[in-house]
């Protein structure tokens, strides 16, 4: 990735400048990224926009930038916000054009600000964009003062703090770019690649819509290069088409691919397709396109098909943000994140409920993950905003239902335009828990008896002067055709909430596939009712219960845990900084529930060992983390359980194993604790009550043969002795600029210190920077702007980000009374 640190960006030079392709781009022209060298003030005065105003002394900051996780947690902040500010910021940034580049195009795109943002050049406003999830673009061509300098200045609005569910951060959050193009190019997101697979044939269909932004009247050819997984050439194809004055219009091509390789979960296989533009012969636009072949099947008795292989989706929902780093999150550890919930068997994701980093969706193209890709939380009306704490104190009425009339069909096109050559992507949703009932929609049925069946009635029952339901299926329509207008090749969905109320209106009758928010009860009624409706969890809990619904029926065709990583907001009373029933906890490493999922999801054979005392007495607790902690004092099996082997003596401790194997032999200091015990299907856990005694907690997993298929251990640990840092995995560092260091507490024998909460420093010299430091901790509520960090359960993640192309950065990790770890990474 080509970087560079002058404040004023000379495109004199502008050709010399490695151009990072990247599907984020908008799919025309050449594009850099405008990352470096920002200005910023977390304050609001007019003027602000114009170039003449001193701003010498603003804070210095590169992007992505997410101003509220660097904020003070306080509990009288919205717990839906996990306790964050919010406010208004302003960016401002200088550069230079020469006017040599005069009759050049010059563009600004953003692939994320969060949110209301207002964009000026030289004091001129280009723009407004109230949705902060969506990318966008302005022509900043008009205004730029060839050959002095120019000022970007971008208003930040997000003073409405309690506006979302859940922590969706402050600021130019995601990427930008500067983008030269010529007047003759390829529109923004212009090409469309739809692959089909028929009988073996490939065939990749291209629709690329050309602009002409001159007064004059020209012809263009374009032409399409497709190369396969390893490089070569396998289809090519040309068209040309005349284009008036200031005209835009689609460009058709038909390539065939004899045999291709089809794109699946196990080899996701990606070809390489180059569109250029030429007029007169000279090239004038190019951009490249990943795509591949591959094809999706739904069938409302069957379920899902992959390149017609049925299978069931093990999916998870997921949030943008990432702990410490807050919304800012580097590409880098999200692919780290996904290849851990590959790891645990996870085969799709569902962007809750907003589109996403573009990196995201390129990483689950690379690594073989199904996207479900979703738009909107709430429509017209606002939804409760818990601001006190967790369903609990009084809600308030702040969101984005404000600009959904104006904007919402534009937010949409524009998502499913930015996205849709992603194969990984398999649906569009325009919508989650729109029809919570009476929240805010509501309907007579809402009355219903429980006595025949009916489990939704929320908030009183049918409350006659809130909004119809029947609304519903009218905005579920428009936003339909909409998805459809610009991508008939995939199906049009939402999660449905209130199931129950919205089978009375023609919702659920708009969408191709439903979704089903914690309804696996309505299962196989409406299967029956609604013969032809496709059916799957579009959000599920993680009970065992909750999957063999979909197991055991053959048209579920799958699930989406609520949630696949811990995130900030929906927070608990205080302290609690967010949600964290995920498989993965807020630094993205494993937790026992996610070893759980692994037994249930993963084909390849594992084993893990957790323990928890079960003499003791539950503990009672108001908020979300009784979801998960009082599991552990309970006798009650959980899929909670950590592995930790510290105990008092003779203690009665439950020990619970979780594997996909057929029987596990539990060992403590090498002494067999009875015979093999067989998998149970009806917990799906093993589980042994032992008085505790120290030393090594072993079991071995064996499979139908009484072979050793897989083992695991824990062991008692001493008292906080040195502190350990795990080597970054090739997957991590990958070719990027954010390493990840897991740092452990370790005894004198470098067992981990479960109970460790050692405080830990970080110091970065050199061409780097620490980003922060995560324990996963959800209580701590401490300070997480500076270099010091509490472990917890003996752990700490640190994000050092290279800062220079060249020159060696030193990281020291260092603790009271432990010996300081260095590691320098070159």
């Amino acid at each position: 990735m080509n970087r560079y640190s002058l404040s004023r960006i000379v495109l004199s030079a502008f050709f010399a400048i490695v151009v990072v392709q990247s599907q984020a781009q908008p799919g025309f022209g050449r594009a850099a990224l405008l990352n470096d060298d920002w200005l910023f003030t977390l304050s609001d005065a007019e003027g602000y926009e114009g170039a003449a105003i001193d701003d010498r002394k603003w804070q210095r900051l590169d992007l992505p930038h997410d101003w509220s996780i660097k904020g003070k947690l306080d509990s009288t902040l919205a717990s839906c916000q996990g306790y964050l500010p919010g406010g208004i910021g302003w960016y401002r940034k200088h550069l230079t054009v020469p006017a040599s580049k005069r009759g050049e195009k010059i563009y600004l795109y953003f692939e994320g600000i969060y949110n209301r943002s207002e964009v000026y050049l030289n004091g001129q406003l280009l723009g407004k964009r109230p949705n902060g999830y969506v990318s966008f673009m302005y022509n900043a061509t008009p205004f730029i003062h060839y050959g002095g300098d120019n000022v970007i200045a971008i208003r930040v609005d997000h003073s409405r703090n309690a506006d979302s569910r859940w922590y969706t951060g402050s600021g130019i959050y995601r990427n930008a770019w500067l983008v030269y193009a010529n007047p003759v190019r390829i529109a923004q997101w212009g090409v469309f690649a739809r692959p089909e697979v028929i009988d073996g044939q490939g065939t990749l269909l291209v629709d690329v819509e050309v602009v002409n932004e001159t007064p004059q009247s020209t012809a263009v050819a374009v032409h399409h290069t497709l190369f396969g997984p390893d490089g070569r050439l396998v289809a090519h194809a040309e068209a040309e088409t005349p284009l008036a004055a200031n005209q835009r219009r689609p460009v058709f091509a038909t390539l065939k691919v004899a045999n291709p390789q089809l794109w699946s979960l196990e080899s996701p296989v990606l070809y390489r397709l180059v569109t250029t533009v030429k007029q007169a012969g000279k090239l004038v636009d190019s951009t490249t396109t990943i795509t591949g072949f591959r094809t999706f099947t739904f069938d409302a008795d069957k379920g899902f098909a992959l390149n017609n292989a049925w299978l069931k989706m093990k999916g998870v929902c997921i949030h943008h943000d990432a702990g410490v780093l807050g919304a800012a999150v580097p590409k880098e550890v999200w692919r780290q994140r996904l290849l851990s919930l590959k790891q645990i068997g996870c085969n799709a994701i569902r962007t809750t409920h907003n589109p996403h980093n573009p990196d995201v969706y390129a990483l689950c193209d690379e690594l073989g993950i199904l996207v479900l890709n979703e738009a909107f939380d709430e429509w017209e009306f606002p939804k409760r905003k818990w601001v006190e704490g967790w369903n609990v104190g009084t809600p308030a009425l702040e969101g984005s239902y404000d600009f959904f009339k104006e904007w919402g069909e534009i937010d949409l096109a524009d998502m499913v335009r930015r996205d849709r050559n992603h194969v990984s992507i398999f649906a569009w949703s325009i919508g989650n828990e729109v029809d919570y009932p009476n929240d805010p929609y509501s309907h007579p049925i809402l009355d219903g008896d429980e006595a025949i069946g009916f489990t939704q009635k929320r908030f009183g029952g049918y409350k006659k002067d809130a909004p119809d339901a029947n609304r519903l299926g009218d905005i579920a329509s428009r936003l339909a055709t909409v998805v459809r207008q610009h991508d008939p090749s995939r199906r049009v969905t939402a999660g449905l909430a209130g199931v129950a109320m919205s089978n009375e209106t023609v919702y659920p009758a708009v969408l191709d596939i439903v979704g089903y928010n914690y309804t696996e009860n309505r299962y196989i009624s409406d299967h029956k009712n609604f013969p032809n409706r496709v059916i799957y969890g579009s959000e599920n809990r993680h009970d065992l219960a909750a999957w063999k619904a979909v197991t055991d029926n053959e048209h579920i065709f799958g699930q989406f845990l609520w949630t696949g990583i811990d995130y900030l907001g929906e927070s608990g009373r205080w302290p609690s900084r967010g949600f964290y029933s995920g498989l993965l906890d807020l630094k993205g490493e494993m937790k026992p529930r996610g070893y759980f999922r692994q037994s249930l999801w993963s084909d390849k054979p594992m084993a893990y060992l957790g323990t928890y005392a079960i003499a003791q007495p539950k503990v009672k607790s108001d908020d979300v983390l009784s979801q998960s902690e009082s599991h552990q004092k309970r006798p009650e099996l959980s899929m909670d359980a950590w592995p930790v082997w510290n105990y008092k003596p003779d203690e009665l401790v439950r020990v619970v194993c979780y594997t996909n194997g057929a029987y596990a032999q539990l060992t403590l200091n090498g002494r067999k604790v009875g015979a093999p015990k067989p998998y149970n299907s009806e917990t799906a856990i093993i589980h042994w009550d032992i008085p505790y005694q120290p030393g090594v907690l072993e079991v071995m997993v064996l499979g139908t043969d009484s072979r050793e298929i897989a083992r695991y251990m824990i062991e008692t640990a001493g008292s906080p002795a040195a502190i350990q840092i795990l080597q970054a995995s090739e997957a991590v560092r990958g070719d990027g600029d954010v390493l990840q260091l897991n740092i452990r507490v370790v005894d004198k024998k470098g067992v981990i210190v479960p109970t460790a909460d050692t405080e830990i420093s970080c110091e970065v010299e050199g061409s780097g920077v620490l980003l922060g430091l995560e324990s996963g901790n959800n209580r701590d509520m401490g300070n997480y702007t500076d270099n010091k960090q509490r472990a917890f359960r003996g752990a700490l993640t640190a994000y050092v980000k290279r800062t220079g192309e060249t020159g060696n950065v030193t990281v020291r990790i260092s603790a009271d009374g432990m010996a300081p770890k260095n590691i320098v990474i070159h």
